[in-house]
């Protein structure tokens, strides 16, 4: 039995929901933001937290019982979750702070013996279905994987995208199918898997060289993949595969198969067949349908193959960072002058124009992610969002920060920069000068082959801590090649658990944007790629070092120059003059000019 509702708004939706819940004797019911695929940014059908919730941020999961609702996200997010839940009747609970308890903690002591929790179990990974199920086992809840109440009340549900599939090709693919499938299936025998199922997207595109846009921001289509030694089951909705990149597919052993058919083809493996799954990047709906397999629980290999570019890409990488550093020297050219004329400029102006500065340049496929404009206290929201009928006009005296980046034929690109706007004050310049030391320490750092990225952070937070500064997120995260523009497995941050996987190794290419957020006030945050290089062979090993690729000016107008070291001021400089170099030739009339002042050493 379901409810016949239309809610409009997230109070009635959370109603509406709670009303389903009883109708299907559940007390609880737990809402993800993920899908059957586990992406960080979710096509429109699988958006169920954002609707329900209203809150658009991309991380978060919300729980909802007969008396309480309730919203988990990170400190990036709490002061746009706290505007947008207004009225909604949902608590924002600040996971991470130290008086919040963790969700399935909270869940453990409110529910009560006896009581059922559902989740949808085609969007919870297997790893978190098994965490969930033994803490609510501890407390005599059933989980209940096999109903979505939600899809129940969502009448107005939207359709899944069907978005067209294309080949990525060289120059710009610089290695074949083949290869990536060799270099799996090897993972796949040192493993002792027979099968290895993927659901990731990312991991998917780039094992058969294909790209679709089914996923804003990323080159990416929905569909999921089973390999054996022989072949590879591609499951994707008819049509979506032209009929000439399907034959070219099927070359190289790549069946297609119908998105529906998965199931089936899982429930058919033999009794104790072995399958390859990584419990962080599968589902428990998915795995359902294969009860009888043995599973081996590992990173995919993909993840760790894909991280490591090779020469030819980080070639294509550093002329892709070249074409976008111009059209940021064109972008600024123009803000600059705008602001100097009097025009009237707002955030989404200046969304508007670099979009637009972007997309002239060549190779450029889309944006790799909602470009971050925000003036003053709005910066202080690391993943601030200015729309229509919410954003600043930026007069008078402060600082933008923007946070943009490009999906390009030949890499992905991922850059923040702060500019002053008017005369910023001796706080704010003190702040930007420690953020920028923090930047320059990282990307000074040198260390040995296979460090754990985690334990990188520390490097970069140092000249803040020192301080008593400090910033929320992470410093640094994988980046794709024309591809997501959050990849794994290496993480830069201090609440990234070591694992083997996540030692650095050179090829990997991964942000530095520490910051520094003063509330209602102002946002700080430099942020550049690095290029994992090797840097020397000693008696004690082999170390790596970091190759900036971004290139674009860092604002010196707010330096305090006395604050910084020698060799702070040298890196500077060097940094500038690769920038002037490399850009020079791309750029001319009031960008060149912009470029030449910008560049000049302090």
């Amino acid at each position: 039995m379901t409810l016949q509702l239309s809610p409009t708004t997230p109070a009635e939706r959370i109603v509406a929901l709670r009303g389903q819940l009883a109708l299907s004797g559940l007390q609880a019911c737990l809402i993800p933001t993920a899908d059957p695929h586990l992406s960080e940014y979710l096509p429109e059908h699988w958006a169920a937290r954002e609707w329900l919730s209203g809150f658009d941020g991309s991380a978060g999961s919300l729980l909802v019982t007969a008396e309480f609702a309730g919203l988990w996200t990170d400190s990036r997010y709490w002061a746009q979750a706290e505007s947008q839940l207004q009225g909604s009747g949902i608590t924002l609970m600040r996971a991470g702070a130290a008086d919040v308890p963790d969700m399935l903690d909270w869940a453990a002591e409110h529910l009560r013996q006896g009581d059922r929790l559902a989740v949808d179990g085609r969007v919870l990974d297997w790893g978190a279905a098994a965490r969930w199920r033994a803490g609510l086992d501890a407390a005599g809840v059933a989980l209940v994987l096999n109903q979505d109440p939600i899809g129940l009340i969502w009448s107005d549900r939207p359709a899944l995208p069907m978005a067209a599939v294309f080949e990525h090709v060289p120059p710009h693919a610089c290695r074949s199918r083949a290869e990536n499938l060799e270099a799996v299936r090897r993972a796949m025998q040192a493993h002792g898997a027979d099968h290895h199922l993927l659901s990731s997207l990312d991991d998917i595109a780039w094992l058969l060289n294909v790209r679709g846009a089914d996923v804003d921001y990323n080159p990416v289509f929905l569909a999921h993949a089973l390999l054996d030694a022989d072949r590879v089951r591609l499951y994707v909705a008819p049509g979506k595969i032209p009929a000439d990149l399907a034959a070219r597919l099927a070359a190289d052993g790549v069946e297609l198969r119908a998105d529906t058919a998965l199931a089936a083809d899982l429930a058919a493996l033999a009794l104790n067949a072995t399958l390859l799954i990584d419990p962080a990047r599968v589902t428990a709906g998915t795995l359902s349908h294969a009860p009888q397999v043995n599973l081996i629980e590992a990173i995919n290999p993909s993840q760790l193959l894909k991280s490591l570019k090779n020469a030819a890409e980080a070639d294509n990488i550093r002329q892709t960072m070249a074409q976008d550093g111009a059209a940021l020297c064109e972008f600024f050219a123009w803000f600059e002058s705008a602001l100097s004329a009097g025009e009237r400029i707002t955030e989404i102006d200046v969304d508007a124009h670099l979009s637009a500065a972007r997309a002239r340049r060549p190779g450029f496929v889309s944006l790799s992610f909602a470009t971050i404009a925000g003036f003053n206290a709005n910066g202080a929201m690391p993943h601030y969002r200015a729309t229509d009928a919410s954003h600043a006009v930026i007069q008078g005296d402060g600082l933008l920060l923007i946070d943009s980046g490009g999906q390009y034929l030949g890499g992905t690109t991922d850059i923040t920069r702060v500019v002053p706007v008017g005369a910023p004050s001796a706080a704010q310049r003190a702040d930007y000068t420690a953020v920028l030391q923090a930047h320059i320490a990282l990307a000074r750092a040198q260390f040995p082959v296979d460090t754990a990225s985690s334990v990188l952070d520390a490097v970069a937070r140092m000249p803040l801590w020192r301080r008593g500064l400090d910033y929320g997120h992470g410093t640094g995260h994988g980046v794709g090649y024309f591809l997501n523009v959050h990849e794994g497995p290496q993480s830069i941050s201090v609440r990234a658990h070591a694992r083997p996987h996540q030692g650095m190794q050179a090829g990997m290419l991964t942000s530095n944007e520490p910051g520094l957020y003063r509330d209602g006030k102002w946002g700080i945050r430099i942020e550049n790629l690095v290029l994992a290089v090797p840097a020397a062979q000693t008696a004690f090993g082999s170390f790596l070092g970091f190759e900036t690729v971004t290139l674009c000016p860092i604002d010196t107008r707010c330096v305090v120059r006395e604050l910084l070291s020698a060799d702070e001021i040298d890196w500077l400089n060097g940094y500038h003059h690769q920038v002037r170099e490399r850009l020079l030739p791309l750029v001319d009339g009031a960008a060149k000019d912009w470029l030449l002042a910008r560049t000049e050493p302090v």
